[in-house]
């Protein structure tokens, strides 16, 4: 089969267009729509079913769509195989992480990194769901429990806890809650216990609402629980390393917390040798031992 007939199967099939494809290739539509042609007639077989919103790949088209896109895989791989055989870190890396650990995190401390390499160039996909990294959905990922593929590297970073913050002027006008049952004197905010998230956050929020709470809001991922909770909104379920980084938060009922989380960074195997993936690695774990040092010291004053 042609390569570059294939190049523009595969281009077309993921568009789902002659025309979005001709306009990602720099080519007409009457080009592509020839090259679709010459290769279903070297293959003998239809590719596509054709109607009038576009284009849906038939059993045979399948076929060939996920054999070409293993190929651009392949070829991707290759690729930053060849670049990080250079001494500089530069080129794209693509971060996937948890909603809540992206932004409350992972975010504020990207300037580091951009200052070390300022040719690097991070995509930060967060989001609860999994990522595939041995099918390159992702180069790296920072997840909140040991990943189970064979294939992977993996590091456990951190533990984390999901413990109760509230702000000075929320406890001024509404008390401190000093046991469990005066939480029905409060607002509880968290996310709820049936949306994406670790399982003992999830069991803590499921715990503390047995309490009948007077008032309750919800937000499905901790960035939105840690903006309520800083408008003094309520007492918010978010997890231990908020507090280091804005003092605002103060801790009540500190008996009161999650089981253990733990934070994993994993990549594939055949990434090993990257120089990008070995500069963010090392870059998170420098993090990581300058948050535990901040945390033995409050924990020690």
């Amino acid at each position: 089969m042609d390569w570059d007939k294939l190049r523009i199967f595969h281009a077309v099939a993921d568009a789902g267009s002659l025309t979005h494809a001709g306009d990602k290739l720099n080519l007409s539509q009457s080009a592509v729509s020839r090259q679709i042609r010459g290769l279903e007639e070297s293959l003998n077989a239809t590719l596509f079913h054709r109607h009038a919103r576009g284009l849906i790949l038939t059993e045979q088209g399948e076929l060939l769509f996920d054999a070409t896109s293993a190929m651009n895989r392949r070829l991707d791989t290759a690729s930053a195989r060849i670049r990080d055989s250079e001494e500089e870190v530069f080129g794209d890396l693509r971060v996937t992480t948890t909603i809540g650990f992206g932004t409350l995190w992972l975010a504020p401390r990207m300037a580091k990194l951009y200052k070390l390499y300022p040719d690097l160039r991070v995509d930060l996909m967060l989001e609860e769901r999994v990522l595939d990294l041995p099918m390159r959905e992702a180069d790296v990922a920072i997840r909140m429990k040991e990943p189970s593929q064979a294939d992977l590297i993996r590091k456990k970073l951190m533990t984390v806890k999901m413990q109760l913050f509230a702000t000075q002027p929320y406890l001024d006008e509404n008390g401190v809650p000093e046991r469990l049952e005066d939480l029905a004197d409060h607002r509880l905010i968290c996310q709820n216990a049936n949306s994406a998230q670790v399982g003992a956050g999830s069991n803590l929020v499921q715990h503390l609402m047995t309490y009948d709470v007077r008032s309750l809001l919800t937000v499905n991922n901790y960035f939105g629980v840690l903006q309520a909770v800083l408008q003094d909104l309520g007492i918010g379920i978010l997890p231990d390393y908020v507090s280091l980084d804005d003092p605002r938060l103060i801790q009540v009922l500190p008996e009161i917390e999650s089981a253990d989380v733990p934070v994993f960074l994993a990549y594939p195997e055949e990434l090993r040798q990257s120089k990008r993936i070995a500069a963010f690695r090392d870059f998170v774990q420098e993090e990581i031992v300058a948050y535990r040092k901040v945390l033995r010291a409050k924990e020690n004053s």
